[in-house]
């Protein structure tokens, strides 16, 4: 309960109260006062109970941005995961082909090196 809804609730009170004292002396202005100012605190209690829904509002759609937010920080983590496995897969699948080739390379050049002497 906020400040508003306090005090409105208590000029809701004192608005009864305050017509009831008219109604009794026989005063419609104190009585009409009365009944104004029980307008006046539920007008409060209601401003109370927006600035509480709004409040709470405001902090759902913030932690809903941030669940998503971190959400699409975890896909992000994880898509960045999957292309440094495959660079690296690819890497190491290059690198094994080029030393195949230099193996080859070396193996030819021996041939031909047994095949002079």
């Amino acid at each position: 309960m906020n400040k508003e809804q306090i005090t409105g609730k208590f000029d809701q009170v004192a608005g009864k109260i305050k017509q009831n004292a008219g109604e009794a002396v026989g005063s419609q202005k104190f009585a009409n006062q009365g009944v104004a100012d029980q307008i006046k605190g539920m007008a409060k209690e209601t401003w109370g109970h927006v600035k509480n829904t709004a409040s709470e509002v405001n902090k759902n759609a913030k932690a809903t941005a941030k669940a998503q937010s971190e959400d699409a920080e975890q896909r992000a983590e994880a898509a960045s995961h999957d292309v440094r496995a495959r660079v690296v897969s690819a890497t190491q699948n290059v690198g094994e082909k080029i030393g195949k080739k230099f193996d080859n390379i070396k193996h030819d050049q021996q041939h031909e090196r047994d095949d002079r002497r």
